[in-house]
Parts: structure tokens; sequence; C-alpha cells
């Protein structure tokens, strides 16, 4: 895959949260300075959470925020859930995750990058963290047996995803009967073209390689997902928004 188009997508992304994490991890050790936050843009990164929920984080965890929104705000965890983070970074989302579900609840994040595999486990530990686990993986093939996780949540990382059918599907596979997905993501008005969408902004940067809303929606039922809604909430780029897609797997009693 790596000489294909798809491949060199993948290592663009690649090559642009490794770049990110390695910014935060040389100054988060600094005790005479604290890392710069990645994003400075107020539609991406830190300023989408509360200071609540950034307060009692490391500082290296939320200044390698990266994402479109706040899923944990919307996914309604519930003591004793296991919840699964697609594409965790710098662990911001596992973090807070990890401490809505309690001591009894787990969260798994999974990411490419070993950069941010690294980051996110530096800030567990500075966290003293332990109902968490970071796994090195694809979203497309997630290292997760079927109907392990209660709850699925991702912060603008589908749109980057080169096989997106395949990124629900396993979504579909790894959650319970019951379970739920919680994502932020940046979703593109129906009308836009691919080509506009491009026009807009780069792959890397969460703009080219978003879905229409009308996509979505599709591509959750095709998977199997029942009860999905895809709801903007702040521009991201002209006829371009953060969005929160929530949609549920039949079954069970969650």
């Amino acid at each position: 895959m790596a000489g294909t188009a798809e491949g060199q997508l993948r290592e663009q992304v690649r090559d642009r949260y490794a770049a990110a994490a390695s910014s935060v991890l040389a100054t988060g050790n600094d005790a005479s300075c604290c890392p710069e936050p990645v994003e400075l843009d107020d539609r991406f990164g830190s300023a989408l959470y509360s200071a609540a929920d950034r307060g009692d984080l490391p500082v290296a965890a939320v200044a390698a925020s990266l994402g479109c929104g706040n899923p944990t705000a919307v996914a309604e965890l519930r003591e004793g859930e296991t919840v699964l983070d697609l594409g965790s970074g710098g662990g911001i989302d596992v973090l807070l995750s990890a401490r809505r579900v309690g001591p009894t609840g787990f969260a798994y994040g999974v990411d490419m990058t070993g950069e941010m595999l690294q980051l996110a486990r530096a800030n567990a530990d500075k966290a003293g963290v332990r109902n968490v686990e970071f796994l090195q993986g694809v979203i497309e093939d997630v290292p997760l047996p079927d109907a392990s996780v209660d709850v699925v949540i991702s912060n603008c990382v589908i749109n980057l995803s080169t096989d997106k059918a395949k990124a629900i599907t396993e979504m579909f596979r790894v959650l319970r009967p019951g379970g739920r997905i919680g994502i932020s993501d940046v979703v593109a008005e129906d009308h836009l073209t691919p080509a506009e969408r491009v026009e807009r902004g780069s792959y890397t940067g969460c703009i080219a390689g978003a879905l229409s809303q009308t996509e979505y929606l599709d591509q959750l039922a095709a998977a199997g997902f029942t009860q999905a809604s895809v709801r903007f909430t702040h521009s991201a780029a002209d006829a371009m928004h953060g969005a929160i897609i929530q949609a549920t797997k039949a079954g069970g009693t969650a």
C-alpha cells in the first residue's frame, strides 16, 4: 500500500502527527517551559475543551490536542463502561474518558504513530491514570476483538482515513450490541464536490478528505448503525463544519 495514492496519504498523515508529537515531547520534559499548543486556531485543538476538562490534565496532553471538538462531552459516558478512542493522539480524550467511566471502567486509545503513543503513555503516567491502554494500530484494522467496547469516540480522525467505510465498519465490529459512537469530525455540506473540498484545505489538515453529511449517514447505515445523526457545530472552512456524529448498534440495553 505504501506506493499507492492511499499509502502516500497515510504516510503524509503519519509524518504530520509524528512531527506534532515530537514538538511537544521536545519541550514537555523541560521544567523551565511548558509545551506550546500545536494548534492555535480556535476551530481546532484545546480551545474546544472547557477549562474544567483542561485543568486536571498534563499540559502536554492539552498542547497536543489536534481535534475539532470534544467527543467525550457528547458520548454520555457512564460509570463502568469500556471506551475506545480511534486516533487517540496525545491521549487527551482517553484520559477524559477514563475519568468519566471511573475505576470500574476502562479506556483504550488506538493510534498508528509511535511518537503520539509515546506522548500519550507519558501523559497517562503524569496524570496517574491506570485504567487506560494505548495500542498501536490503524483505525481500519482495530487491534481489539469483536464486541469488546461499549462506546467508540474519535476526534477529527475519520476524515484522515484513506478507507472510511472500513473504519466505520470496524467501529461497528468492536461495539457490543447496544453500544454507541460519539465522534467529532469535519463534515462537508452536501453540495460540495470532492474537488471543492480539496480547494478548501489539505488532507492532513482535516479538510480535503472530509465526507459530506449525506455520505456520512449513508456509510453509517451501510455498516449497520441505527439512530444516526450528523450535527454541525462550528465552521471549519467555507461550507465545511466541525460536527458531532452519533449512532447506535442495535441490541442490548445500552
